[in-house]
């Protein structure tokens, strides 16, 4: 996955998780947010890739991985055009993934401005809220989307707000199936809160 970029539309913060092991597989990440927040993605030391993978007496690794890295852009939802040509700038080349999490407001408006930074046939995820009685529908129908629909509730027993680590775990998981080249398809992590009359 060396050199690939990925642009990751999402509140400050809000994937950072996903952004770390991106960066930790090499990938070249931009995050445009209004505010900055740093990664914590630890150094990649000479030699400890090497220890961790042990190959017998004799054994010359032939290839090394080159570190990824995160870049932010300061970036605002309602100036959709003027992120997507800062988010251009700061990728260098068209993305090869775009994770999004956007206020159902401006997602139409941000994923449009941005569609034009994908390389063709780049897959996305797209992370929603579930609501409606209507499974939603890609926004991007040119690119293979992976759709994370995140309830309020964990689906985990204890009736408790859903975790930023179990909506982390349910995305990571579906940007793996993304590059992976697996086909379209639903995921949900959480359950939707019951009304109360």
């Amino acid at each position: 996955m060396t050199g690939r970029r990925a642009l990751i539309l999402a509140g400050t913060g809000m994937l950072s998780e996903v952004a770390e092991a991106l960066v930790r597989d090499g990938w070249q990440v931009v995050l445009p947010s209004r505010r900055y927040q740093p990664l914590s993605v630890p150094e990649n030391r000479m030699g400890v890739a090497a220890l961790k993978a042990l190959r017998p007496r004799g054994h010359v690794p032939t290839q090394r991985r080159e570190p990824g890295r995160a870049r932010w852009v300061e970036a605002h939802w309602d100036r959709p055009r003027e992120l997507a040509a800062k988010a251009e700038s700061a990728l260098g080349g068209p993305a090869d993934l775009l994770v999004a999490w956007v206020h159902e407001q401006y997602r139409r408006a941000v994923l449009g401005a941005c569609e034009r930074l994908l390389a063709p046939a780049a897959p996305v995820v797209e992370v929603r809220a579930v609501g409606g009685p209507e499974a939603p529908e890609p926004l991007l129908a040119a690119h293979p989307t992976q759709l994370v629909l995140a309830g309020s509730l964990s689906g985990l027993p204890g009736n408790r707000p859903l975790s930023h680590t179990e909506l982390s775990g349910a995305v990571l998981e579906a940007v793996s199936r993304a590059v992976e080249g697996r086909p379209a398809s639903l995921h949900q992590v959480g359950q939707s809160r019951p009304l109360v009359h």
